[in-house]
């Protein structure tokens, strides 16, 4: 599988673990995340670029270099993304909401509009979104991540309809809890408050992810993956989860 893969927010968790999975698939690798320093560790030969989806100037960078130096990008797997807080809608000052929206929506798209053309004037390439279960079922205290998520469907919808005929591909992929890093960035480092998200329960793992984008990405080019919802065993919704007492 030679393609040109380019991964947003891959110097961790599910991003990270996608660049493995195509880098044993022999892929040619673009990664891009604001923590760059930490991508250079992931795949040799990579290429790796500071990328901030939420600043149009650093999207065109990326893009640019990534180009030069890959040539054209075949696959792009949306995975930047993040939850700040649990505010209820009241409490809420607007801070986290603009960084949510600016960073799950707004900077999706500002990648995505510009992968898009070539794709189109080429005829061939696939798209991958990692949204989110909060996508489908909203949460106390996750209104606005749940809305960011939910916007992704009907995004993935408009493409699949805006590039009928070009052979391009889109598929959403949209996980449960998973243990990353995400809930250390949802609540700004406190690693002990992160853990009780996972306390007594068996999430699944960036790698379960990854290779559902994989297995997706693998298909036969007449075959499109709309969407995957991939759940832990203990749970059946955002807010119940089985757990083991101590």
């Amino acid at each position: 599988m030679n393609r040109h893969v380019v991964i947003t927010g891959a110097s961790s968790g599910i991003g990270k673990a996608c660049a493995h999975a195509f880098a044993k698939l022999g892929c040619t690798l673009s990664l891009g995340a604001r923590r760059s320093d930490r991508l250079q560790d992931i795949k040799e030969n990579a290429f790796c670029h500071a990328l901030d989806v939420t600043k149009q100037a650093s999207v065109e960078r990326f893009l640019a270099a990534a180009i030069a130096a890959h040539g054209p990008i075949d696959v792009l797997v949306n995975n930047a993304g993040l939850a700040r807080g649990l505010e209820k809608i009241a409490e809420g000052t607007g801070d986290a909401w603009r960084e949510m929206i600016e960073t799950n929506v707004l900077g999706l798209l500002e990648v995505t509009r510009r992968v898009l053309p070539a794709m189109i004037t080429n005829k061939r390439g696939h798209i991958f979104v990692i949204g989110s279960i909060g996508g489908h079922k909203a949460y106390l205290g996750g209104g606005v991540y749940c809305a960011t998520k939910r916007a992704l469907q009907p995004i993935c919808e408009a493409i699949r309809m805006e590039t009928l005929g070009s052979n391009v591909r889109v598929t959403s992929i949209d996980p449960g809890m998973v243990e990353t890093e995400f809930s250390i960035v949802r609540f700004k480092g406190d690693q002990e408050r992160a853990a009780k998200v996972y306390e007594g329960t068996r999430p699944l793992s960036a790698d379960d992810i990854a290779d559902c984008v994989a297995w997706a990405a693998t298909r036969p080019a007449h075959v499109n993956i709309d969407q995957i919802i991939i759940m832990p065993t203990d749970q059946a919704s955002p807010q119940l989860v089985h757990r083991v007492p101590k």
